[in-house]
């Protein structure tokens, strides 16, 4: 059986006089952390590290003016108690029983007075002081990526961003993202292009799309969302469109791109709308609307004699409408500077129309007519996937990681071409760790 003295906070403070001994109530350090059982030894404090199991420190045969101090090591008593044992029969506070240490941080002076009290408790505190990092210190991601003085961490499927340092104004408090949604599916026959996954962001000299700060992140686990592209498959005459999953963290959602239509079927609304199908069809919208806007619009499915799908909205530029006999065209994504991920930006992302960036969230092209002779259209810059030139052929379907939208399907032979898959989200978090 034990006695607790973790709960008494009113302990003695100050130098402990052991005249009879003449000892001045110090103690000298032993600075190696200690993982096993402790036989402690007169005027020596020990560090013990409970991290891995519960420990225990036998003091010694007590004399007038003995002293022991004892110390969390690794802030875990709490979990893993220390046990003070008194040696023999002798007592600890009056009381022929152990002593528990039991709270975090805890640390604890003993001195041997006499064989009635024994070893009495004369200096406590219930807490230890730690350093204060002045810069966010998190972990999670399926890529952790260094470069200089920031840390990048890469989603490209759910799991946690845990924060354990929040930082501070004096070095960094806020952190820089990019969320972005699954891709909507392509329709099909006669598809529209499916709309890009939602992206919202915050990277410096980023998009012009990004928002006007970073965000900050208190010290807690964060659930990351990465949404799922639109799956591939017909979306006429009874299917609806095939609309990506949304991504998720913290405040940030971006929401999946809509699914583009099929003959006489419209596209729907997402992140990016999803593109008409023909006869014409109307495109989907952006929705919902966010400050500054996460997507764009589709574009509408051609009528006759022309019977082509319109393009899937992108992150920055809206879905075409078919020219004339080809299909619309997908509407470019936005664009992060390859500096924020140093030498790995060629993993992440796509080319594009700017120079030294990558790409994401372009909207899927839409699907041709009859072959040939009414072609499918390309997608956007961004992973946007292109819409199928052969009849009745599938449209592309988008790269994963990239939020595209997937391609328009084509027309001409029965049951006719389905629309491609859109690509699965990305969320990238990047903050100044030193």
């Amino acid at each position: 059986m034990s006695g607790s003295i973790g709960n008494n906070v009113f302990r003695a403070s100050g130098v402990v006089a052991a005249a009879a001994a003449g000892r001045t109530g110090t103690v000298d350090w032993d600075t190696t952390p200690k993982t096993g059982t402790v036989t402690a030894e007169d005027g020596v404090g020990y560090f013990v590290d409970t991290s891995a199991a519960a420990r225990t420190v036998d003091l010694p045969a007590g004399s007038a003016g003995a002293i022991v101090s004892i110390a969390d090591y690794t802030r875990t008593f709490a979990t893993n108690n220390c046990t003070v044992a008194p040696n023999g029969s002798e007592k600890i506070g009056g009381i022929d029983q152990d002593a528990l240490l039991e709270e975090n941080g805890q640390s604890a002076t003993f001195v041997y007075v006499d064989s009635t009290e024994g070893w009495i408790n004369v200096q406590e505190t219930q807490t230890s002081v730690t350093g204060v990092s002045t810069f966010i210190i998190a972990s999670g991601g399926n890529t952790t990526i260094t470069d200089g003085d920031y840390k990048i961490h890469v989603f490209t499927g759910p799991g946690t961003f845990c924060v354990s340092s929040a930082g501070n104004a004096c070095g960094s408090n806020t952190v820089d993202y990019l969320v972005i949604a699954g891709g909507g599916g392509g329709g099909g026959p006669h598809g529209g292009g499916g709309g890009a996954g939602g992206l919202r962001t915050f990277m410096p000299a980023s998009t012009p799309m990004a928002a006007p700060a970073g965000i900050a992140v208190p010290e807690q686990a964060y659930s990351i969302t990465v949404g799922a592209g639109g799956p591939s498959g017909l979306t006429g005459p009874s299917a609806t469109p095939h609309t990506g999953s949304d991504s998720i963290f913290s405040s940030i959602t971006s929401a999946g791109g809509g699914g583009g239509g099929a003959a006489g079927i419209p596209g729907a609304n997402g992140g990016s709308g999803g593109g008409g199908g023909a006869q014409p069809a109307s495109a989907g919208s952006a929705s919902p609307t966010t400050s500054p806007a996460q997507g764009t619009a589709g574009g509408a499915g051609g009528s006759s004699p022309n019977y082509v799908g319109g393009g899937g909205g992108g992150a920055s530029a809206a879905g075409g409408a078919p020219p004339g006999s080809a299909a619309g065209v997908g509407g470019d994504g936005g664009y992060i500077p390859d500096a924020m991920f140093g030498p790995t930006a060629p993993s992440y992302g796509t080319p594009g129309p700017a120079s030294s960036t990558r790409y994401w969230a372009g909207g899927g092209g839409g699907g041709g007519w009859q072959g040939p002779g009414s072609p499918g259209a390309a997608g956007g810059a961004g992973g946007g996937a292109t819409g199928s030139s052969v009849a009745g052929g599938q449209g592309g379907c988008a790269a994963a990681n990239t939020s595209g939208g997937g391609g328009g399907g084509n027309d001409a032979t029965a049951p006719g071409g389905p629309g491609g898959a859109g690509g699965s989200g990305t969320v990238i978090i990047r903050y100044k760790f030193q």
